[in-house]
């Protein structure tokens, strides 16, 4: 970049700031308004606790990511884990994919389980299935009335909330494993089907803590160029037009070569004064969904060796829960365990003594008595909403970002559902995007 050029601003440390931070050749500003990086890559300790902002196991398909991890910290820092993942239903525990391991189940679920699935092949054969215009009737088209009924629907209720109903069928397909005849009826009858899905295998911080990957990210840009990261700074408002951004703390507008934002979509459009009353309207449009969780401490360890285990029954409090320590023992002192518990009530006084009944049920504690501490938690921005007005609200928004310079980018920043990897890889695509308008605005 010309050493004349304003630096490039990227609002947010999030995986995919400091992604694009990493690989952008020339000077830039980094804006963060926490006080530490990672977004929801954060970890937090108590105690000798080590807890995520839930599970983030990091899935690695590109080459270039698996460089990255092995640049800022080292391949020996990180261990690959294989997935143990369970289902909490009907009073049993099946293995993860629900659809692939049906024995255990009462005779009568998987009877029904599988009738309805051969009646849906059968159906999609005869060319009978229009195309799914809703995620429940995705579920019973790919896997039959039954398999939806006593989990995909259920359990994705409980998650989405009253966000279930508006739900489309456009964001599944990378995430729900759809299994072979041969491996459902393999399932049914108790052979394990194993390997399933994109997360069969995830690599995770030796150490422990997933802030590792942002921390390795930070270090490596600060020991390159130091003060790159200002911490503490909020984005108050953005003039696309003057190519210019106030950031809390500043006296002064800080001039811009390029703009990156990861900042959720709205809370992007919301500081954009020059935003026309349409922008304003799309961003009106988006929908998320909030949660909060519990970090959760026991001083014994957990008695099943999931990682995590999805919870459809409604009549249970919560709808994930997950065991870091079985993934890496690190997280928690010897012999006990760093839980996280996903709730399914968004909001008023949570009773804890049933998620502890629950989690025993279930077989994450022995009993009550082993809980060390918990502490509540709060994701404001936990997982967009794909409904009817997603797809042509973040495509006018987008269009109009790029009409005006900005690069929108990172689950919240592109709207949309998708890994860590994903956002890093947005990040490096971004970087290369900056650079080139910067190369652009010098030769004008």
């Amino acid at each position: 970049m010309p050493a004349s050029s304003p630096p490039v601003v990227v609002l947010g440390a999030g995986l995919t700031g400091l992604a694009a931070a990493y690989h952008l050749p020339g000077p830039c500003v980094v804006a963060e308004r926490e006080s530490s990086v990672g977004g929801h890559a954060r970890t937090n300790r108590r105690g000798g606790y080590s807890f995520d902002v839930t599970g983030h196991w990091l899935h690695l398909r590109d080459p270039r990511i698996r460089r990255l991890v092995a640049e800022i910290s080292g391949e020996r820092a990180w261990v690959e884990v294989d997935r143990r993942t369970s289902i909490y239903t009907h009073g049993v525990r099946v293995p993860y994919p629900f659809q692939a391991n049906l024995h255990g189940l009462p005779l009568e679920v998987v009877q029904e389980c599988l009738v309805e699935f051969f009646a849906a092949r059968e159906a999609a054969a005869r060319g009978e299935q229009s195309p799914p215009r809703t995620f429940a009737e995705f579920a019973e088209a790919r896997f039959g009335r039954g398999i939806a009924r006593h989990f995909f629907i259920p359990y994705n209720r409980k998650l989405w909330g009253a966000a279930f109903d508006r739900l489309d069928a456009s964001w599944v397909d990378r995430y729900v494993p759809t299994p072979s005849v041969a491996q459902i009826i393999g399932g049914a009858i108790g052979l394990p089907q194993e390997g399933l899905g994109y997360n069969a295998r995830f690599l995770y911080p030796r150490a422990g803590g997933i802030d590792a990957l942002p921390r390795g990210l930070c270090a490596a840009i600060e020991s390159r160029s130091p003060g790159t990261i200002a911490r503490g700074s909020e984005v108050e408002e953005i003039d696309v037009h003057g190519r210019r951004v106030k950031l809390s703390g500043d006296d002064e507008w800080r001039s811009y070569g390029a703009l990156i934002s990861t900042l959720p979509l709205p809370e992007l459009i919301s500081r954009i004064s020059a935003a026309p009353p349409e922008i304003r309207a799309a961003a009106a449009a988006l929908r998320w969904i909030s949660w909060r969780y519990l970090d959760l401490a026991s001083r014994r360890r957990a008695p099943i060796d999931s990682q995590w285990v999805y919870v459809p029954s409604p009549r249970l409090p919560f709808f994930r829960v997950g065991v870091y320590s079985n993934a890496v023992p690190s997280m928690a002192p010897p012999g006990a365990s760093s839980i996280y518990v996903e709730l399914a009530d968004r909001r008023g006084p949570v009773d804890l003594a049933a998620v502890a009944e629950g989690l025993c049920e279930v077989g994450v504690l022995e009993n009550r008595g082993d809980i060390v501490f918990t502490d509540l938690r709060k994701i404001e921005y936990a997982y967009v909403v794909f409904d009817d007005d997603h797809a042509p609200a973040t495509a006018t928004l987008h269009r109009w970002l790029a009409s005006v310079g900005v690069r929108s980018c990172g689950r919240y920043g592109a709207w949309i559902y998708n890994s860590m990897e994903d956002s890093m890889i947005q990040g490096i695509e971004a970087a290369a995007w900056a650079t080139s308008e910067i190369a652009k605005g010098s030769a004008r």
